[in-house]
């Protein structure tokens, strides 16, 4: 996207994946540039560079980095939002029809594929292994297991880690969010990264043939 882009599509395109209105991230850009920090919904601003004709902004949420680029002083000196605008191109427009059809189509199992990131699906815990200790690249200890989960689609592998293995059961309907397919020892599988989501949904309706399924 930043290597295809301008700036005002690019700044458009932040403004739908981090649901922030266009008006507010323009003008917590500008505050920066006057004040050198601000903030925009959960994202934080910083200005750390000026020079003559631009500026390099840095946005971060929480300890993560979104992105750092430059922008010119005279697209900050815009009389009406530039990022508005652009939110119009046909590459925004792209962007948005794609995201509303990810919320009314919520994904499945089948649907899955080696590679997909930001994956969201509900599921029910049909096992859970007894979790093996493990040292990670950082010299760490962990504990780690590969439950496994299944929808009305199929079933699939799911990485978990530390905590996470004591936060559900099984039997428990959830809700993962953020996460990415991979393949490991030739064997698909989901992987919850940093900032995904694992949460169990009480009372939740899930069809009864899933508790089922042979494997």
């Amino acid at each position: 996207m930043r290597n295809k882009a301008t700036i005002g599509e690019y700044l458009a395109f932040l403004s739908i994946k981090h649901e922030i209105d266009p008006d507010k991230l323009f003008y917590a850009l500008i505050s920066a540039w006057e004040t050198q920090k601000s903030a925009c919904g959960k994202l934080s601003i910083k200005c750390r560079k000026k020079t003559r004709d631009t500026a390099v902004f840095l946005l971060t949420k929480g300890p993560r980095v979104i992105a750092q680029f430059p922008i010119p002083k005279n697209f900050l000196l815009e009389k009406t939002n530039p990022i508005r605008t652009f939110r119009k191109t046909d590459l925004l427009r792209r962007c948005l029809v794609k995201k509303a059809e990810r919320r009314q189509h919520p994904l499945h199992i089948r649907d899955l594929r080696r590679g997909m990131k930001q994956i969201n699906l509900k599921a029910k815990v049909l096992e859970i292994p007894k979790p093996k200790l493990v040292f990670t690249r950082f010299c760490n200890c962990a504990t780690v297991t590969n439950a496994l989960i299944a929808d009305k689609t199929g079933t699939i592998k799911l990485c978990l880690w530390n905590e996470q293995i004591s936060s559900v059961s099984e039997g428990d309907i959830v809700q993962i969010e953020n996460a990415h397919a991979s393949v490991f020892r030739g064997e698909q599988q989901l992987r919850i990264g940093k900032n995904g989501k694992l949460s169990v949904i009480e009372d939740a309706e899930f069809p009864h043939e899933i508790g089922v399924i042979k494997y």
